[in-house]
């Protein structure tokens, strides 16, 4: 199957972003790379934030020619102080990081759901409390918090994640709400299984835990629940970032745009 990112002609939407800066959390690859890539190339500024320092250097590298600039951000996101710091004066705010465990509740390793919680969760809460008092300044602002399809469903063995993701959901509708009178939307976009490096790393774990061969957990875990039998593309899910920056989505706040290939339809 081809990559859309191999794929010719622009990209979909038409979107001028120049002179605004955005900032996305977990740059360096998957998602947040795409994100910051198609950000760039609507001309904006964009903070790169991760912790890979060798992902952002690749990541300002194929920037080079867009129409805006990545300037990487080597930033771990458990500083909760340096999160918000960095978020000041930010016109864009794309809450992107994340990690996964997968494992039942009795041998889920508590500190490990502490750290989940805190970079999914808390850290977007004071990153967007650090973006906040800008964006209500101007009158504008966008943030697109990337939850995800267990956002709004849960499923077993991944207790910290579906925590977060479904916190950040209210998290993303309590910022819009309090955000309206300001020009400032919150939206999560939903997608189910991406193709990046944390979807790979899942399949040795969940092959363990469902008890199965790794070759069988493409089709019998990640995608069985999924109308549309294939992976998402990152390039998919940063239009639909992107979009919500537009302005034709200036009306679009509060709410969940779900890319998950017919799996909440059932």
């Amino acid at each position: 199957m081809t990559s859309l990112s191999a794929l010719p002609g622009p990209p979909a939407l038409s979107l001028d972003l120049g002179g605004r800066t955005a900032l996305v959390t977990g740059a360096a690859g998957g998602i947040g790379r795409a994100c910051a890539l198609r950000l760039a190339a609507a001309g904006a500024e964009v903070r790169a934030v991760d912790r890979d320092v060798a992902g952002l250097d690749e990541l300002a590298e194929r920037a080079r020619d867009l129409a805006g600039t990545v300037e990487p951000h080597v930033l771990d996101l458990t500083d909760l102080d340096a999160a918000e710091l960095a978020a000041a004066g930010t016109d864009v705010l794309v809450n992107n990081a994340g990690l996964q465990l997968v494992r039942p509740i009795e041998e889920f390793p508590p500190d490990v759901f502490h750290t989940v919680l805190t970079v999914m969760l808390e850290a977007p809460f004071r990153l967007i409390r650090g973006a906040l008092p800008h964006m209500y300044g101007q009158g504008w602002g966008r943030i697109v918090n990337v939850s995800s399809v267990h956002g709004l469903r849960a499923s077993a063995f991944k207790s910290a994640y579906v925590s977060a993701k479904h916190g950040l959901e209210g998290l993303s509708k309590t910022t819009a709400l309090e955000g309206a009178p300001h020009g400032v939307t919150s939206n999560c976009v939903n997608p189910a299984y991406v193709r990046t490096p944390l979807v790979e790393r899942q399949i040795a774990d969940q092959a363990r835990a469902h008890g199965i061969p790794e070759e069988r957990v493409p089709a019998e875990v990640l995608l069985k629940d999924s109308a549309v039998k294939r992976l998402i593309e990152p390039e998919e899910v940063a239009e639909a970032v992107v979009y919500l920056c537009s302005p034709q989505a200036s009306f679009v706040t509060g709410t969940s745009l779900v890319l998950d290939g017919g799996w909440t339809a059932h």
